[in-house]
């Protein structure tokens, strides 16, 4: 196990696209009503654990539209900076398309992903697990004190099992939730709904 700072992390709220069921990867889609919904609690939540903190810790965010949007509302006033490592995985030609789109042109991919992890990372022309880890690894080495992060559902099951130390098959396996935080500390994760 590393020792990571503590960090807060927050996922997206939903998006037009995460309601059609649809690969978004770096590619854009505006948060719905129920995204802006989520990210209002998630504000409502990062008051209360704030409010314990005697410094305000630094936010960074995702360059990606939904997760600033995110942020916005999530985050109040809370500053923040961008970086580029938030980014969600890179999913190459699957970006756009549908899960039946995917099964109907890449049967065997489609057959052998058991996850959405593993459905992401196997896309053609797409960054894979081993780039999003790495981005994700570098991300954390560079953090120097508790952090809020807000990014990506397949973004973040990769933070959380990096600190938390699991496998790849733990890490796929992990609930991804929006409208929560989720706390990393001392190797262990705590979700606040």
């Amino acid at each position: 196990m590393n020792d990571f700072p503590k960090i807060w992390f927050l996922r997206h709220g939903e998006t037009e696209w995460n309601a059609e069921g649809r690969i978004q990867g770096q590619l854009e889609s505006d948060l719905t009503e129920a995204g802006q919904q989520q990210a209002r609690r998630q504000a409502e939540l990062i008051d209360t654990v704030l409010a314990a903190e005697t410094v305000q810790p630094p936010a960074i965010v995702s360059p990606l539209r939904r997760a600033q949007q995110t942020a916005r509302i999530a985050l109040g006033g809370l500053r923040f900076v961008t970086d580029a490592r938030l980014a969600e995985v890179q999913a190459g030609v699957f970006q756009g398309l549908t899960r039946h789109d995917i099964a109907q042109r890449y049967p065997q991919i489609h057959a052998r992903a058991e996850t959405n992890l593993d459905l992401f990372c196997s896309a053609p022309e797409g960054e894979g697990y081993g780039g999003l880890h790495a981005r994700v690894l570098d991300l954390l080495r560079a953090l120097e004190a508790p952090t809020v992060l807000v990014a990506h559902g397949l973004w973040g099951q990769v933070l959380r099992g990096i600190i938390c130390g699991l496998d790849y098959e733990e890490m796929a396996a992990l609930p991804n939730e929006q409208g929560c935080i989720y706390v990393l500390d001392e190797g262990a994760e705590t979700v606040l709904r």
